[in-house]
């Protein structure tokens, strides 16, 4: 029997699976120098905690979440998304007793049954930040720049912010009144009727076209916001102006998710067809309490990683592999192996990017390696070069060779390398 991945998973295998590192470390830099820590959370958690905090009438809790019972009958989810869980940690830890705000970042895996897709993946890897207990455009704006800095960090240039407000709960309810009276005169499935009483900005997130096409006449939230919510969210893009980041007002943006205000925005790529977003976030300001905490207003994102990949790709971004060997070693012969593993120890040891050739091959078979390794030089050592107390380096990109004394070989490399 022959075993395959789960259906809407897959396998990351070098060289793309190199490119997923990469951009972890790329969306996570922007974030890491603006003074968010690292935090990490259990993959699963339980139930009520998504159930209560991302909300009850969300597809991700009704349809796509990964339940299972405990051995001691506890009923546990696999994590949907990242921001419950940084918000509970910070709560049990006591975090908002000391300074505010508190700045996060987190990397990991987050799991939903959605109907596989290119794009949309059962089990999807994210990279995350988070600002707990201020309530400050700047802080929203902040956010949105460390993103957009990571996307650019990668090369790529088809990335769109939409930005939009859902408003506080002071202005709220009655635009939610406004939208329910819309929404219960069209032609709408049962499910989406009762959805309409639980939470009617829901509905506005449906994708499908029948209740898309029907949506067209809807009430704003932005002709609804309050005077405070609206010199906000004016703050808001007034700081992204000013820091150079463009943006496109979308007043029909709305987040799958329950625990959004205000501040609300997607980041988008043309590339990737039905599912473009690559990003997203918004402010959570009553998340802590509807899970028990006290109040501490918050914002944050979740970046796709694999999303992110599918974009670079189809920019044309991904024709080189990142990082990758710089020297490869070609011992010939049994006494040349012997020589050259520890010269590659100290190679490596001195920060250089270093592969050898295993398994007792030919010079050419050896030599096909050190191509294929996509390594700028190749050590050569043979036994003439031992007598002599050197080395062979060859530069696999003009073929030039030249000698270098085993003593020195360390040096040599560092700076043609440096």
């Amino acid at each position: 029997m022959t075993f395959q991945a789960p259906k809407g998973t897959f396998d990351w295998m070098p060289p793309r699976s190199e490119w997923a590192l990469a951009v972890r470390d790329a969306l996570a830099a922007p974030a890491r120098r603006a003074g968010y820590g690292y935090v990490e959370t259990p993959a699963f958690e339980d139930t009520a905690l998504f159930a209560r905090g991302v909300g009850e009438s969300t597809d991700i809790v009704t349809k796509e979440m990964y339940t299972f019972t405990s051995r001691g009958g506890q009923s546990l989810t696999l994590r949907p998304e990242g921001t419950a869980s940084v918000m509970r940690a910070v709560l049990e830890h006591g975090l908002y007793g000391g300074p505010l705000p508190i700045k996060l970042w987190y990397s990991g895996s987050y799991f939903r049954y959605e109907r596989a897709q290119a794009g949309r993946y059962r089990h999807f890897s994210q990279v995350g930040a988070e600002a707990l207990g201020a309530e400050d455009p700047a802080l929203d704006a902040e956010l949105i720049v460390l993103a957009m800095d990571g996307y650019a960090s990668l090369g790529l240039s088809g990335v769109r912010l939409l930005l939009n407000s859902l408003g506080c709960k002071e202005c709220r309810p009655a635009y939610r009144a406004a939208l329910q009276d819309f929404l219960r005169g069209l032609d709408l499935d049962e499910a989406t009727r009762n959805r309409i009483e639980i939470n009617p900005l829901r509905v506005l997130d449906d994708k499908r076209p029948e209740v898309r096409a029907q949506l067209d006449g809807a009430p704003l939230v932005t002709d609804h916001l309050c005077g405070a919510c609206k010199a906000y969210h004016e703050e808001v893009r007034g700081l992204l102006t000013a820091a150079g980041v463009a943006y496109e007002d979308d007043p029909r943006l709305v987040r799958g998710l329950d625990y959004y205000t205000r501040t609300t925005f997607e980041f988008l790529h043309d590339g990737l067809g039905a599912q473009s977003a690559v990003g997203g976030g918004g402010r959570y300001d009553g998340l802590s309490e509807q899970i028990g905490g006290p109040a501490l207003p918050s914002v944050g994102w979740a970046l796709g990683v694999d999303r992110t990949v599918l974009a670079m790709e189809a920019e044309g971004l991904l024709a080189e592999r990142p990082g990758g060997v710089e020297v490869f070693a070609v011992p010939l012969g049994e006494e040349a192996r012997r020589r050259v593993f520890p010269l590659v120890s100290e190679l490596r040891r001195a920060g250089l990017a270093v592969d050898m050739a295993f398994g007792g091959r030919g010079v050419k078979g050896a030599m096909k390696a050190a191509d294929r390794s996509g390594a700028r030089y190749a050590l050569i050592l043979g036994d003439r070069d031992i007598e002599a107390g050197a080395v062979q380096v060859k530069d696999l990109t003009t073929a030039d060779q030249t000698a270098v004394p085993l003593a020195e070989v360390v040096a040599f490399l560092k700076g043609k390398l440096s």
